[in-house]
């Protein structure tokens, strides 16, 4: 795992420049570091040696010494394809994965895209044609950020990277801020938190030439396709698959841990993998503790376990470096816990497997449909799915203007079109709420609707039920822009590399091939999926309601800890730009003496806050500090 930066000009000291960008990032590979740089183009790479450890520095050139490659990612079929290239007459110098995108395109050209699987983004340059390659894999597990400014191309794994450059301009971008507020994260299609700074999207690749970028898609989710197979038939894929691909993502020249909740999916994961090591992390609470069932599992089936607990004043401390390694505001407060689970498995190994991607995949989340315990409904809305498109949509938009009943939540998102009511999985404030909260200068922002509106747009081709056509939207939203990234950062931020094998290409394949009464149904949500799980595992965790990572911000703001720094932070005179100060310091009021349970508010302003203090306020990038874990 590694980190990529690089940029496009015709001006001087450009060794300098890049040299100060690779700093930024070099969290991301302390191990070593090497740069390309001539009159047009300077390419930084930073790397955390995972395969080929003697060989694999970059960049690294072809035969020719006329393309160079800098990369960052994995790809987990390089040996077949090495083996392909060379049966074409292509030699390889190292043994890396990394040469074989680079002779791939030689020989494909941007077809390779279509050969790889792993997770990946990076950047060829043709010294011949003087024009730059760049593509990011198909989920955006790796991310790739740039920007043109002030006769400029930049881009790189990290927006950090960019403040380093001369040509960089740092401006909050304003319209950011009201969609975050609903979203929990920066939710925009294309621009970030700073203006001007743009995400490549997933699946997508480019060329820059002559001043001028071209943007293309390579890959999209298709859900139209569907197999018919028995229920046991798609029991037997899903398991052999996952195991296949856990076993294609364990190769690496270093030991391979996992990550380890209480949750089926990465419990799946360390079952199947039987890793030397399993990571938890729990927090002093005394209502659910993740660490401790997490070790029940283990201690089940032959595993070993390190696990460590966490409390408030630890959190709030990190916090701001949080926020600095994510490079935009993100207060999903999973971000905590897993930001100290990296950091505990960092000081063990250098890669780990996690559970992230089969919710979307497999259509795991409650949020899809599965809002009741009621057996009676449950069967009902099976039934209802089963209806023309016509006559379910009538029904389902009549549920909705109902007064609310037992089970009325449920029947409606079984019915009603997906884009009614779908956003995805963390809606925070709503709309109106959250434009009460902000300043004038902060009003003006895309909608809700106007964001989600071009992925069901294009949901409406690629989904035909309304299962899939979220699980559309979460490919592109959710997954990219929270889940994967704040995968990416918080472990990187430890120079950890994670790798999903539940989220893969050929698994997707499989997933959307699947009808949606396979997944979420009257018995559960990812229903077959759990039951592939269960021939590893003890049949409670298979069926486990899924329960996120809990973390106890709703008890820590109501002690004084946690409520005085929050508090703090809100009083603070640079927060009137942005809120209504009286009415957030209100908020926290409320929520501190019992009187609403206002959490998840209270934490999506505090994020923004942090971030922005971090990047704009002060002087001083946050330092990660030496942890003594209270491990057990």
């Amino acid at each position: 795992m590694c980190g990529i930066v690089g940029f496009v000009n015709q001006k001087n000291q450009k060794e300098a420049i890049i040299e100060a960008m690779m700093e930024r990032i070099i969290h991301r590979g302390p191990t070593s570091s090497g740069k390309y740089v001539d009159e047009q183009i300077a390419l930084g790479f930073r790397r955390l040696s995972i395969i080929d450890l003697e060989g694999g520095s970059q960049p690294i050139y072809n035969q020719d010494r006329n393309k160079v490659i800098i990369f960052n990612g994995e790809i987990y079929n390089y040996q077949t394809l090495r083996t392909e290239l060379e049966t074409l007459g292509y030699l390889f110098e190292t043994k890396t994965d990394t040469e074989v995108i680079l002779h791939g395109y030689e020989a494909w050209g941007v077809d390779v895209l279509q050969k790889l699987r792993g997770m990946f983004a990076f950047a060829i340059w043709d010294i011949d044609k003087q024009e730059l390659f760049g593509a990011r894999d198909h989920f955006g597990m790796k991310p790739y950020y740039y920007a043109e400014m002030n006769g400029t191309f930049m881009f790189g794994s990290e927006i950090k990277s960019f403040l380093a450059h001369p040509d960089f301009d740092k401006t909050l971008n304003k319209a950011a801020l009201k969609p975050y507020l609903t979203f929990q994260y920066s939710p925009l299609n294309g621009e970030t938190f700073f203006k001007g700074v743009h995400r490549l999207a997933e699946g997508h690749y480019y060329f820059y030439k002559d001043g001028k970028l071209t943007i293309n898609e390579y890959w999209d989710a298709d859900f139209t396709k569907k197999e018919k197979l028995t229920r046991e038939q798609w029991v037997d894929k899903i398991d052999q698959t996952v195991q296949e691909s856990i076993m294609l993502h364990k190769n690496a020249d270093v030991e391979v841990g996992s990550f380890l909740s209480s949750g089926v999916d990465s419990s799946y994961v360390a079952a199947v993998l039987r890793p030397e090591q399993t990571f938890s992390i729990g927090f002093d609470d005394k209502t659910y503790n993740e660490a401790i069932e997490a070790r029940k599992l283990t201690e089940t089936i032959g595993l070993n376990n390190i696990a460590a607990i966490i409390h408030g004043e630890m959190s709030f401390k990190a916090f701001p470096l949080i926020q600095y390694h994510l490079d935009e505001p993100d207060a999903n407060p999973s971000c905590v816990p897993l930001y100290f689970l990296a950091n505990l498995a960092s000081q063990h190994v250098k890669v780990v497997q996690s559970g992230e991607g089969a919710d979307e995949l497999f259509a795991g989340y409650s949020a899809y449909g599965l809002h009741t315990h009621s057996k009676v409904v449950r069967v009902v809305a099976q039934g209802l799915r089963k209806l023309p498109k016509g006559p379910r949509y009538s029904i389902g938009r009549k549920l909705g203007k109902m007064k609310n009943f037992q089970g009325r939540l449920h029947l409606y998102a079984a019915s009603a079109p997906a884009q009614d009511f779908f956003i995805g999985h963390a809606e925070i404030f709503e709309e109106q709420e959250a434009a009460s909260y902000l300043t004038a200068a902060y009003q003006e922002a895309p909608s809700v609707a106007e964001i989600v509106a071009p992925h069901f747009a294009k949901a409406e081709k690629l989904a035909d039920e309304e299962v899939n056509k979220m699980q559309y939207l979460d490919v592109h939203q959710w997954m990219p822009k929270d889940i994967l990234l704040k995968a990416d950062k918080l472990t990187m931020a430890s120079s950890l590399e994670s790798r999903t094998p539940l989220l893969d290409i050929e698994l997707m394949k499989l997933a959307q091939s699947i009808p949606t009464k396979y997944l979420i149904n009257q018995h559960n949500t990812k229903d077959i999926f759990r039951q592939a799980s269960n021939r590893h595992l003890p049949e409670a965790w298979a069926n486990r309601e899924k329960l996120g990572f809990p973390v106890p911000i709703k008890a820590w703001l109501r002690e004084d800890f946690g409520y005085a720094q929050v508090k703090a932070l809100f009083e603070e005179a640079f927060v009137k730009e942005f809120f209504d100060q009286t009415k957030i310091i209100q908020l926290l009021e409320d929520h501190h003496i019992g009187k609403a349970d206002l959490q998840r508010k209270i934490w999506a302003i505090y994020a923004f806050l942090t971030w922005y203090k971090v990047f704009f306020i002060d002087t001083d990038i946050p330092k990660a500090e030496s942890i003594i874990y209270d491990t057990f």
